[in-house]
Protein backbone atom coordinates (compact mmCIF):
# COMPACT_ATOMS: atom_id res chain seq x y z
CA UNK A 1 0.00 0.00 0.00
CA UNK A 2 1.53 3.35 -1.07
CA UNK A 3 1.46 6.47 1.11
CA UNK A 4 -1.42 8.07 -0.78
CA UNK A 5 -3.59 4.94 -0.48
CA UNK A 6 -2.67 4.59 3.20
CA UNK A 7 -3.54 8.25 3.88
CA UNK A 8 -6.89 7.85 2.13
CA UNK A 9 -7.61 4.70 4.15
CA UNK A 10 -6.81 6.43 7.45
CA UNK A 11 -8.96 9.42 6.48
CA UNK A 12 -11.90 7.16 5.66
CA UNK A 13 -11.47 5.26 8.91
CA UNK A 14 -11.45 8.50 10.91
CA UNK A 15 -14.52 9.90 9.20
CA UNK A 16 -16.47 6.75 9.97
CA UNK A 17 -15.64 6.65 13.68
CA UNK A 18 -18.78 6.88 15.79
CA UNK A 19 -19.52 6.63 19.50
CA UNK A 20 -22.98 6.61 21.05
CA UNK A 21 -22.84 8.21 24.49
CA UNK A 22 -25.27 6.72 26.99
CA UNK A 23 -23.58 6.68 30.40
CA UNK A 24 -25.03 9.73 32.12
CA UNK A 25 -27.03 12.94 32.19
CA UNK A 26 -26.81 16.42 33.67
CA UNK A 27 -30.20 17.39 35.09
CA UNK A 28 -30.64 20.88 36.54
CA UNK A 29 -32.56 19.61 39.55
CA UNK A 30 -29.61 17.47 40.62
CA UNK A 31 -26.88 20.08 40.18
CA UNK A 32 -25.22 21.70 43.23
CA UNK A 33 -24.96 25.46 43.63
CA UNK A 34 -21.18 25.18 43.95
CA UNK A 35 -19.50 23.54 40.92
CA UNK A 36 -16.51 22.45 42.99
CA UNK A 37 -18.77 19.90 44.70
CA UNK A 38 -19.73 18.46 41.32
CA UNK A 39 -16.11 18.50 40.14
CA UNK A 40 -15.00 16.62 43.25
CA UNK A 41 -17.78 14.07 42.70
CA UNK A 42 -16.79 13.55 39.07
CA UNK A 43 -13.13 13.24 40.02
CA UNK A 44 -14.03 10.61 42.61
CA UNK A 45 -16.02 8.74 39.93
CA UNK A 46 -12.95 8.84 37.67
CA UNK A 47 -10.81 7.41 40.48
CA UNK A 48 -13.33 4.67 41.26
CA UNK A 49 -13.62 3.79 37.56
CA UNK A 50 -9.81 3.56 37.42
CA UNK A 51 -9.49 6.10 34.63
CA UNK A 52 -5.80 6.23 33.68
CA UNK A 53 -4.24 9.45 35.01
CA UNK A 54 -7.55 10.97 36.18
CA UNK A 55 -5.71 14.11 37.27
CA UNK A 56 -4.19 14.70 33.82
CA UNK A 57 -5.36 17.96 32.29
CA UNK A 58 -4.58 19.77 29.05
CA UNK A 59 -3.30 23.24 29.96
CA UNK A 60 -3.69 26.02 27.39
CA UNK A 61 -1.66 29.25 27.42
CA UNK A 62 -0.77 31.79 24.74
CA UNK A 63 2.53 33.32 23.68
CA UNK A 64 3.28 37.02 23.08
CA UNK A 65 1.90 36.81 19.53
CA UNK A 66 -1.35 35.29 20.75
CA UNK A 67 -0.49 31.81 19.44
CA UNK A 68 -1.91 29.06 21.67
CA UNK A 69 0.08 26.24 23.24
CA UNK A 70 -1.50 23.17 24.85
CA UNK A 71 0.19 20.43 26.84
CA UNK A 72 -0.80 17.89 29.48
CA UNK A 73 0.17 18.50 33.11
CA UNK A 74 -0.97 16.79 36.31
CA UNK A 75 -3.29 18.44 38.82
CA UNK A 76 -1.61 18.04 42.20
CA UNK A 77 -4.00 19.92 44.47
CA UNK A 78 -7.59 21.11 44.65
CA UNK A 79 -9.35 23.63 46.88
CA UNK A 80 -12.62 25.55 46.76
CA UNK A 81 -10.92 28.40 44.89
CA UNK A 82 -8.27 26.80 42.67
CA UNK A 83 -6.39 23.78 41.36
CA UNK A 84 -2.63 23.34 41.55
CA UNK A 85 0.17 22.07 39.30
CA UNK A 86 3.97 22.22 39.35
CA UNK A 87 6.56 22.92 36.70
CA UNK A 88 9.87 24.54 35.78
CA UNK A 89 9.69 28.35 36.05
CA UNK A 90 12.05 28.61 33.05
CA UNK A 91 9.81 26.51 30.79
CA UNK A 92 7.84 27.77 27.83
CA UNK A 93 4.54 27.51 29.72
CA UNK A 94 5.94 29.51 32.64
CA UNK A 95 7.16 32.25 30.31
CA UNK A 96 3.73 32.47 28.72
CA UNK A 97 2.00 32.56 32.11
CA UNK A 98 4.31 35.40 33.17
CA UNK A 99 3.21 37.48 30.16
CA UNK A 100 -0.48 36.46 30.23
CA UNK A 101 -1.78 34.77 33.39
CA UNK A 102 -5.12 33.79 31.84
CA UNK A 103 -5.28 30.04 31.29
CA UNK A 104 -7.60 27.13 30.68
CA UNK A 105 -7.51 23.41 31.41
CA UNK A 106 -9.53 20.46 30.13
CA UNK A 107 -10.08 17.09 31.78
CA UNK A 108 -11.29 14.21 29.60
CA UNK A 109 -12.58 11.06 31.27
CA UNK A 110 -13.56 8.94 28.29
CA UNK A 111 -14.61 5.91 30.30
CA UNK A 112 -17.33 8.08 31.86
CA UNK A 113 -18.07 10.09 28.68
CA UNK A 114 -17.29 13.30 30.58
CA UNK A 115 -15.28 16.45 30.02
CA UNK A 116 -14.62 19.42 32.31
CA UNK A 117 -13.31 22.78 31.07
CA UNK A 118 -11.97 25.31 33.57
CA UNK A 119 -10.80 28.88 32.98
CA UNK A 120 -9.15 31.32 35.34
CA UNK A 121 -6.09 33.29 36.37
CA UNK A 122 -2.84 31.46 37.02
CA UNK A 123 -0.73 32.57 40.00
CA UNK A 124 2.47 31.30 41.60
CA UNK A 125 2.05 29.36 44.82
CA UNK A 126 3.85 30.46 48.00
CA UNK A 127 7.39 29.10 48.19
CA UNK A 128 6.57 27.07 51.30
CA UNK A 129 3.89 25.11 49.43
CA UNK A 130 6.27 24.36 46.57
CA UNK A 131 8.95 23.28 49.05
CA UNK A 132 6.55 20.93 50.83
CA UNK A 133 5.37 19.32 47.60
CA UNK A 134 8.92 18.92 46.26
CA UNK A 135 9.93 17.02 49.40
CA UNK A 136 7.04 14.59 48.82
CA UNK A 137 8.22 13.68 45.30
CA UNK A 138 10.14 10.47 44.51
CA UNK A 139 13.90 10.96 44.45
CA UNK A 140 14.09 10.32 40.70
CA UNK A 141 11.59 13.12 40.07
CA UNK A 142 13.59 15.45 42.33
CA UNK A 143 16.73 14.69 40.35
CA UNK A 144 14.88 15.18 37.08
CA UNK A 145 13.71 18.63 38.17
CA UNK A 146 17.37 19.68 38.50
CA UNK A 147 18.68 17.79 35.47
CA UNK A 148 16.18 18.95 32.85
CA UNK A 149 16.21 22.58 31.74
CA UNK A 150 12.67 22.28 30.48
CA UNK A 151 11.87 23.52 26.95
CA UNK A 152 15.57 24.17 26.15
CA UNK A 153 17.06 22.67 22.99
CA UNK A 154 19.28 19.62 23.65
CA UNK A 155 21.61 17.90 21.21
CA UNK A 156 20.66 14.32 22.04
CA UNK A 157 19.03 11.90 24.46
CA UNK A 158 22.53 11.08 25.69
CA UNK A 159 22.96 14.70 26.80
CA UNK A 160 19.83 14.43 28.96
CA UNK A 161 20.91 11.13 30.49
CA UNK A 162 24.37 12.51 31.22
CA UNK A 163 22.82 15.48 33.00
CA UNK A 164 20.62 13.14 35.05
CA UNK A 165 23.56 10.97 36.15
CA UNK A 166 25.71 14.01 36.99
CA UNK A 167 22.88 15.47 39.08
CA UNK A 168 22.32 12.13 40.80
CA UNK A 169 26.00 11.99 41.75
CA UNK A 170 25.96 15.61 42.91
CA UNK A 171 23.22 14.95 45.46
CA UNK A 172 24.24 11.42 46.43
CA UNK A 173 25.25 12.38 49.98
CA UNK A 174 22.06 13.98 51.27
CA UNK A 175 18.63 15.50 50.83
CA UNK A 176 17.86 17.05 47.47
CA UNK A 177 16.73 20.70 47.80
CA UNK A 178 14.06 22.23 45.61
CA UNK A 179 15.57 24.03 42.62
CA UNK A 180 15.03 27.81 42.73
CA UNK A 181 13.65 27.61 39.17
CA UNK A 182 10.96 25.04 40.00
CA UNK A 183 7.64 25.34 41.83
CA UNK A 184 3.88 25.50 41.78
CA UNK A 185 1.02 27.44 40.27
CA UNK A 186 -2.65 27.65 41.06
CA UNK A 187 -5.39 28.29 38.51
CA UNK A 188 -7.97 30.39 40.33
CA UNK A 189 -11.46 29.42 39.12
CA UNK A 190 -13.40 31.86 36.97
CA UNK A 191 -15.64 29.46 35.05
CA UNK A 192 -16.22 25.70 34.98
CA UNK A 193 -18.10 23.83 32.26
CA UNK A 194 -19.30 20.24 32.64
CA UNK A 195 -19.95 18.12 29.54
CA UNK A 196 -21.76 14.79 29.63
CA UNK A 197 -22.08 12.74 26.45
CA UNK A 198 -25.64 11.98 25.30
CA UNK A 199 -27.12 10.04 22.33
CA UNK A 200 -27.57 11.77 18.99
CA UNK A 201 -24.84 14.28 19.82
CA UNK A 202 -27.38 16.09 22.03
CA UNK A 203 -24.83 16.33 24.80
CA UNK A 204 -25.40 18.02 28.15
CA UNK A 205 -23.32 21.16 28.77
CA UNK A 206 -23.66 23.20 31.94
CA UNK A 207 -21.41 26.20 32.59
CA UNK A 208 -20.86 27.82 35.99
CA UNK A 209 -19.64 31.44 36.12
CA UNK A 210 -18.19 33.19 39.18
CA UNK A 211 -19.24 36.82 39.82
CA UNK A 212 -18.66 38.66 43.10
CA UNK A 213 -17.86 35.36 44.85
CA UNK A 214 -21.20 33.87 43.77
CA UNK A 215 -21.62 31.06 41.26
CA UNK A 216 -24.36 31.13 38.62
CA UNK A 217 -25.04 28.40 36.08
CA UNK A 218 -26.52 28.12 32.62
CA UNK A 219 -27.16 25.36 30.08
CA UNK A 220 -25.36 25.56 26.73
CA UNK A 221 -26.33 23.96 23.42
CA UNK A 222 -24.00 21.06 22.49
Amino acid sequence: MNRSTLADSVSQDLSSLRERYTKGTLEEGNLPKNPINLFRSWLEDALQTEVKEPNAMALATVDEQGNPNVRYVLMKGLSDRSLRFYTNFESRKAGEIEKNPNGSVVFWWGELERQVRIRGEIKKLPEAESEAYFKSRPQESQIGAWASRQSRVVESREELEKSFEETKSRFSDGEIPKPPFWGGYELVFRSIEFWQGRPGRMHDRVEYLLHNKEWTKRRLAP
